[in-house]
């Protein structure tokens, strides 16, 4: 029998605990151990004094222990936390409980920001690591001996297993349970539940930089507002320069300085973008879509998607598109 501790912070969602929780307990169901002990036994703690733990939908989880009351210095399989929480004494309190239990726990993992706590708490130097797309420029700019990593669902380094953000934990869970009980297992527990015991298209999370509106006024951000409405134009880092009356390279090191990333990929990401709310919104064609969002052809197109996103821009339209234009 294998022990799982389910750490869950205040204010997250708590369909992420409760999802990882029905996870395992399927696995209890579905292959019971011939001695008849459960497969996990799964005990979930609070960060609060109290044992109610309030998600942000408004809804309460009530949990088995106080993590106060646990022993940090007790043998366990597994430990798994579940999101960040919201105060600093919160986060501070679990990281340091954590930093003592992780060497009597065969494997730690976290899901979404989770993995800002274990890097919090040293676990994750030298190691490979991701979590919440929205969190990863803060997580290696915050822990720069963490190996951080945008793309997979999960990631798992040695005893060290981190998550992408909220349902990405329900794949490193069935991950776990193959990596305890063999494929036959996962798989049944993902068709039982009618899940992907792997994700099609690749595991990566669809992030999405924010492009929306530039962030600091003047003549960088001017020039990003008119880079989104013109990216059919030629928008090498020679003409932006050009165009606010700077020399390449003064231009591209005060473009990074307010913009937080270089001209090149700021364009770059820019154009992927736009490319995905046209197929997630229009029925243009791939080539209108590739002239308009300044790809070129959809030879291009094609080449991008499959190397950023795992997926070709046919694959990711059926998957994401507008429900109206299905």
């Amino acid at each position: 029998m294998k022990t799982i501790l389910i750490i869950v912070p205040d204010g997250g969602m708590l369909f992420e605990a409760a999802g990882i929780a029905d996870i395992l307990m399927q696995a209890n169901r579905l292959h019971p151990n011939p001695s008849g002990t459960p497969r996990y036994r799964i005990t979930i703690a609070t960060t609060q004094p109290h044992q109610v733990i309030h998600g942000q939908s408004g809804l309460n989880l009530l949990a088995d222990h106080r993590l106060t009351e646990l022993d940090p210095f007790e043998a366990r399989d597994t430990i798994m936390i579940t999101g960040r929480g919201t105060h600093l004494d919160e986060r501070d309190a679990v990281a340091s409980w954590v930093r003592m239990a992780a060497p009597h726990a065969r494997r730690v993992a976290s899901i979404c920001g989770g993995a800002m706590l274990l890097a919090q708490a040293g676990l994750l130097d030298g190691r490979r690591a991701t979590t919440h797309w929205r969190l990863l420029e803060t997580m290696q700019a915050t822990y720069p001996h963490v190996k951080v990593e945008g793309g997979p669902l999960y990631v798992q380094d040695g005893p060290m297993w981190t998550s992408g953000g909220v349902s990405s934990g329900f794949d490193l869970t069935l991950a776990l349970v193959e990596e305890d009980y063999g494929f036959t297992l996962a798989r049944d527990v993902a068709q039982d539940m009618v899940m992907y015991l792997r994700r099609p298209g690749g595991q990566l999370q669809f992030s999405r930089y924010k492009l929306d509106q530039a962030e600091h006024e003047g003549p960088v951000g001017e020039l990003q507002n008119w880079i989104l409405a013109n990216l059919a134009d030629d928008l090498s880092v020679e003409n932006l320069a050009q165009r606010v009356a700077m020399s390449p390279r003064n231009f591209t090191r005060v473009f990074t300085r307010e913009a937080g990333v270089s001209p090149a990929r700021y364009v770059a990401e820019a154009r992927l973008a736009a490319a995905r709310d046209r197929l997630e919104q229009t029925t243009e064609t791939l080539e209108r879509i590739a002239q308009i969002t300044g790809f070129g052809s959809s030879i291009n197109l094609r080449r991008i998607f499959e190397k950023q996103l795992h997926l070709t821009p046919g694959e990711y339209r059926q998957r994401f598109h507008c429900r109206k234009l299905a």
